[in-house]
């Protein structure tokens, strides 16, 4: 095999020249790859290797490079470059040369297996990449053949290294498979051929872990070995001496980590619940651990305790299903389950002390799925069973969700803090899916231990202790609905008395509040008990989040009962604005909670709220719209438009005919004169435009602006209408002057809802037209810089052709330059934009019958729309080429098969070559009419 300079390389096509791939070429690339300081000289080393890997050459300085005088580094890339050539070359490979190939690996990894480790596992997935190439025909016995062949005595190597070579051989084997590029087919057969060749591994891995003479490292190599082999879907009861012999292993701590693995993996495979004996076998062995596991937890060996919990969780939540089926057994499957359960409520704060509780959350989901699946009479009996275990879970998980002690929490590091925020989340998620098993009864469950906590003068409780309890209410709350449950009164009239004395404590409190917001709507006389807690919170810069969450949740929900309490809110949520007490995306959270509550006001009411919400930030602007443009007041003027923008999102005084929002939405009108938003927007329009005037280069206040409209738009619908013609008139100027995606996006929200009604149509089209034209120029002054203005046009012009087709009758209209543009898109690397203008596509074509010029377009260009799909999917061109040719007599009964398949393949191959395509067409036409090769063909 070291003679193979006649192997085709088909890889090496585009490679530096063939003579430049030697071994001292090779050899002074990984020298500049490992020592050259320079980075880049650095990269180019790493492409001109990879290269020389997929070489012609590399079948014969790969040899070279494994010299005993080589340094590792260098055998290490000779080694590998034989794995590419093997794993991906092999049909390069003449079949006269398999023996040879198979030989030299042999001898090299017998070689290896008393020097470096990291070649000999290289060289070893070599020869399990050419196994595998070679099962089950050229090879039929391969693995039986390794272990025979390593066996020998004759061997230069002593047995240990024989052996240990062996097992690595042994372990790449399974893991080669799993990432082999083999076809669908081959993996079949190969699979196939493992699994009755694992008949020649495991009796040998049995006997070198049950050898009392076997050292240490050997046996940690026969677990790694197992493992791997059993993700091949070896039956679970041909493994079952081995896993024995693994359980024994864990008391080994040399052996625990590959033994807890080994099991692992053997337990989780999919195949393993079909073997129900051996499941039950399992698990008096796991029980067995019970004892290591308690001294683990005692003396703070988390490692020993994780481990042991993955096998008690493997088996448990793979296997509940199977294992509650075999009734006759359930008080051992019960004491599984309070093994787990012992693991969920391990001592010690999580991530700090135990990283294992977590691993059991998954478990509890899955066993309570499995219960309820069963039918009434056989649930019946599992639930009298295992409710008493799920309240002590309830118990377990929120004693695992309490915070430690301030001195020990102010310890933590940030990433701590945020891993115990995500385990919290999870405990959450868990108490909310346990609702479904305990129902009710958790709830009462909650409010009691939650009441006998505050109303207990024999000993003060830990404020650790409430926020675990209240937690647990505010997670079920969040999702399940409690409007019928009795003790949420009781909840309600306890939080008051609560000593909040701590920042964790006070936004459970905030956020348990909010929870409830649907209930206090239905109970309205309650919401005085806890809206002066949420008020106060909101002057606490540290309750930010929670406090002004739970504001919007309440007046989200009990808008119609806050009108009492609305002045006090507003005048509270003015001064911690004033007073920039919050960050920028809770400021925009409480604007939006002002708009959901001053809905719910009288006209003239709300006015004056408004005017004294928005008048300093009015004042602000006005200042701001003097000064000369620069970073801190682009800052504050995004700022305050933002604002704007979120109070107008929630600000809608008329009611909805039904609860439906959808894109035919529509208002009972409102009797009581203009809407508020509509007469605020009359008052600072001339302001707005002010700033604009200064701004009109500057994306992100561009953006800005029109957000305060679009919001106005979506929430206002028809009751926007008196602002139509002036904003129509300000966008066109803002377009004109620099076009921006966000004006396209508002002319979209205004053609959607205003178009259709004819006494707005006469400004939406003249902004329509104009928005279109000084679209048009941008693309021949090229687009490519603009994809979100070509993503924001193509899904104007395809509303405007849902919404109102006759904007596409103007004469003024070029819709020819509106079909190529948006072809042009199709091309455009952005999916957003290719999926926008794909959807004007789909807006367009079903119109060509009935608006005129829309047909006479796609009659004239249509075709080259259909070029710029097929460029698009030219994997499927091939496809499609080969099925439209293949009918008999298409497109002439003159072709054969032959000339059709010939003529796609040309196609195909030149289809980037405008002028050869032509020739090549021109060329089939002639044979499809009989004419090719007559003296007509020089005329064609």
């Amino acid at each position: 095999m070291e003679r193979r300079e006649e192997q085709p390389g088909a890889a090496g096509a585009g490679a530096a020249p063939a003579l430049d791939f030697t071994v001292e070429n090779v050899e002074k690339a990984l020298h500049q790859l490992y020592y050259d300081p320079n980075i880049e000289n650095k990269n180019l080393a790493q492409k001109w290797l990879m290269q020389a890997q997929v070489s012609p050459q590399a079948w014969h300085f790969s040899w070279q490079l494994l010299q005993p005088d080589k340094v590792p580094e260098i055998q290490y890339f000779g080694a590998s470059a034989l794995h590419i050539k093997i794993s991906r070359y092999w049909s390069d490979i003449p079949t006269d040369q398999y023996e040879s190939l198979k030989a030299q690996l042999f001898t090299q990894i017998t070689r290896f297996a008393s020097g470096s480790k990291i070649v000999l596992t290289r060289l070893c997935v070599a020869l399990a990449s050419l196994a595998l190439s070679m099962m089950p025909d050229a090879w039929p016995c391969a693995v039986a053949d390794m272990v025979r062949l390593f066996q020998a005595e004759d061997s230069p190597v002593d047995g240990q290294g024989r052996c240990l070579a062996l097992l690595e051989l042994l372990t790449v084997l399974p893991e080669e498979f799993q990432t082999s590029r083999l076809p669908q087919y081959r993996k079949g057969l190969v699979r196939t051929s493992l699994a009755v060749e694992c008949g020649a591994v495991f009796p040998l891995l049995e006997q070198l872990l049950q050898q009392p003479s076997s050292p240490s490292c050997v046996r940690q190599k026969v677990l790694k070995c197992f493992s791997s082999w059993v993700q091949l879907e070896v039956p679970l009861q041909d493994c079952e001496a081995l896993i024995q012999a693994a359980f024994a292993a864990l008391q080994d701590s040399e052996l625990f980590d590959s033994s807890v693995e080994a099991i692992v993996n053997a337990i989780s495979q999919p195949d393993a619940q079909r073997y129900v004996n051996t499941l039950l076998k399992l698990i008096p062995l796991v029980l067995g651990l019970q004892e290591q596991l308690r001294q683990a937890v005692q003396n703070g060996d988390m490692e020993t305790s994780h481990g042991i919990c993955r096998i008690a969780v493997a088996l448990g939540e793979n296997h509940s299903r199977a294992l509650l089926d075999q009734v006759e057994h359930w008080q051992s499957f019960l004491a599984l389950v309070n093994m787990i359960m012992f693991c969920t409520g391990i001592p010690g704060h999580y991530p700090v002390n135990e990283t294992t509780s977590s691993l059991t959350l998954t478990f509890w989901y899955t066993l309570q799925d499995d219960i309820l699946s069963f039918e009434a009479e056989k649930q019946a009996v599992y639930q009298q069973v295992y409710r008493p275990v799920y309240f002590q879970l309830v118990d377990v998980l929120l004693h695992k969700a309490q915070f430690p002690s301030d001195e020990e929490y102010g310890f933590w590091s940030s990433d701590e803090k945020e891993q115990f925020r995500i385990y919290r989340v999870d405990i959450s998620d868990t108490l909310m899916y346990v609702y479904e098993m305990l129902g009710a009864e958790l709830l009462s469950n909650l409010y009691d231990k939650l009441g006998r906590l505050l109303t207990s003068s024999e000993e003060p409780y830990s404020w650790q202790h409430t926020e675990a309890l209240l937690y647990g209410f505010q997670s079920i709350a969040e999702t399940i609905d409690v409007n019928y449950s009795d003790v949420v009164p009781g909840l309600i009239g306890l939080i008051p008395r609560i000593s909040i004395s701590n920042v964790q404590l006070a936004d459970t409190v905030m956020f348990t509040i909010g929870a409830l917001s649907e209930w206090l709507a239905d109970h309205p006389v309650m919401i005085n008990s806890v809206l002066p807690l949420v008020l106060h919170a909101l002057g606490n810069p540290e309750l930010s989040v929670s406090s002004v969450s739970t504001l919007k949740k309440i007046c989200r929900e009990c808008k119609y009962d806050l009108p009492p309490y609305a002045a006090n809110i507003v005048a509270v949520s003015q001064d911690v604005l004033m007073k920039q007490i919050h960050k920028t995306s809770q400021c925009m959270w409480l604007m939006q909670a002002l708009g959901f509550l001053l809905s719910a006001l009288q006209v003239e009411e709300i006015l004056k709220n408004l005017h004294s919400l928005i008048s300093p930030y009015i004042q602000q602007l006005e200042k701001l719209a003097e000064e000369i443009p620069n970073p801190s007041n682009k800052l504050a003027i995004v700022h305050i438009l933002g604002l704007l923008s979120n109070l107008f999102t929630t600000l809608d005084i008329s009611h909805h005919e039904d609860d439906h929002e959808g894109p035919e939405l529509r208002k009972l009108p409102v009797p009581q004169g203009p809407n508020p938003v509509v007469v605020v927007l009359q008052q600072v329009f001339q302001l707005i435009q002010k700033v604009l005037s200064k701004w009109l280069n500057d994306a992100q206040v561009v953006e800005a602006v029109c957000a305060i409209f679009e919001k106005s738009v979506k929430t206002l619908l028809d009751d926007f209408a008196p602002m139509v013609p002036q904003l129509c008139e300000m966008l066109g100027r803002m377009y004109s002057t620099i076009p921006q995606a966000s004006a396209l996006d508002l002319t979209r929200q205004l053609v959607h809802i205003f178009a259709h009604e004819p006494a707005h149509f006469p400004p939406i089209e003249a902004l329509f037209l104009l928005v279109t034209s000084v679209t048009l120029t941008l693309f021949q002054q090229g687009p490519r810089d603009h994809p979100d203005i070509v993503d924001s046009f193509m899904q104007l012009l395809a509303q405007a052709l849902k919404r109102k087709p006759d904007l596409f009758l103007c004469e003024r209209l070029d819709v020819k330059a509106v079909f190529q543009c948006a072809v042009l898109a199709l091309k455009f690397p952005e999916a957003p934009t290719v999926k926008a203008s794909c959807g004007f596509f789909t807006e367009l074509l079903p119109r060509c019958g009935e608006v005129e010029s829309v047909g006479k377009v796609v009659q004239e260009d249509g075709r080259m729309l259909l070029i710029a799909v097929l460029e698009h999917c030219f994997s499927l061109l091939s496809m499609w080429i080969k099925e439209a040719l293949q009918p008999p007599g298409f497109p002439s009964a003159r072709l054969s098969p032959e000339q059709k398949d010939t003529f796609s393949q040309q196609i195909l191959r030149e289809r980037v070559n405008k002028r050869r395509v032509k020739e090549m067409v021109k060329e089939f036409t002639l044979l499809c009419r009989g004419l090719h090769g007559t003296d007509y063909t020089a005329d064609y």
